[in-house]
């Protein structure tokens, strides 16, 4: 009788580890499932998210960025994104990169309602971005504008010549590699410099013409560069309105009919470094419906100088 008992409750322990098992099974099977629907995807397209409004943040320096442009075309293509809010920060950036990010937004507005929303900063290459949109919202005191672009480059010919070191060079014409900070600029050098810095501005001026159906002329400062404060730059038609996100949504439910009980949901760019752990976690963040930032926060509680190359249109207080 004593051995019988024995078996029974050994096959019992067995049996529980075996239903354990099974269990663990099932669920790293589902978390493997995600990762092969939201490796390739990242949150885009699937019939088991629920509709929202994503939020991309654009922040910093604005460079030509490959992940930030492949994030807006996931966007673009997620059926689940009912409408897309920009939330941006920058002093802008290089013209090229806001040229990028424009062209990209423009695409994204083909497909779903977008709008700006501009917190401490939106100047320059920031502002081109912010002109991409449907709506530009800001508050009363953002920094705005500064419309325009800049070369920038040092002439250290003296401090070579202090140090002892001179350059040398064999180039195939003089207008080779001109600008250089290893001799003094000529006239040529410098009226070529100019040349192509007004064709950007012109090409900045105009989309501002375009997108805001006004005459720069007509707004003081904008052709010399200026920034406007938020309350100045809705008075001159730089901007539409003051306010912040909630604005925003407001204005989606009234002008899109976008639901005002819609989620706003985080979207990021891929980090491809991130392996796999990186894949479970974008897929479970996206499974559960919350930012990965909110779920990165939930797990932390309960487990207890840049180089700008080319023409430049970013804004900085001036030094003295």
């Amino acid at each position: 009788m004593v051995l019988d008992a024995e078996r029974v409750i050994e096959h019992r322990r067995l049996k529980r580890r075996v239903t354990a098992w099974r269990v663990a099974a099932v669920v790293l099977g589902l978390l493997a499932l995600g990762v092969i629907i939201f490796s390739d995807k990242q949150m885009a397209g699937s019939a088991g998210i629920l509709p929202h409004i994503a939020r991309i943040n654009v922040s910093g320096v604005i460079t030509d960025d490959r992940k930030m442009l492949q994030l807006i075309d996931r966007v673009a293509k997620a059926n689940q994104v009912r409408a897309v809010i920009l939330d941006i920060n920058s002093p802008g950036g290089t013209t090229t990169g806001g040229e990028a990010m424009y062209d990209a937004i423009r695409r994204l507005t083909e497909k779903k309602p977008v709008v700006a929303t501009c917190g401490t900063l939106a100047t320059s290459a920031a502002y081109i971005v912010a002109l991409a949109t449907d709506r530009i919202f800001v508050y009363g005191n953002t920094i705005t504008g500064s419309v325009g672009v800049i070369f920038q480059w040092a002439n250290v010919t003296e401090l070579l010549k202090t140090v002892g070191i001179e350059v040398e060079e064999v180039k195939s014409g003089p207008l080779k590699a001109v600008p250089s900070p290893f001799e003094p600029t000529d006239e040529r050098a410098r009226e070529m410099t100019a040349e192509m810095v007004e064709d950007a501005k012109v090409w900045f001026v105009d989309l501002v013409k375009e997108r805001r159906k006004i005459s720069p002329g007509s707004v003081p400062g904008l052709t010399e560069g200026r920034i406007y404060s938020g309350r100045q730059a809705v008075n001159l038609k730089l901007v539409d309105q003051i306010g912040g996100e909630r604005a925003a949504l407001a204005w989606l439910n009234k002008e899109h009919g976008i639901p005002t009980r819609l989620k706003v949901v985080q979207w990021q760019p891929k980090d491809e470094s991130a392996g796999f752990f990186g894949l479970l976690f974008d897929s479970a963040s996206a499974i559960l419906g919350v930012s990965g930032g909110k779920l990165a926060l939930i797990l932390d509680r309960a487990s207890a100088s840049l180089n700008l190359d080319g023409l430049v249109s970013v804004w900085h207080p001036a030094s003295n």
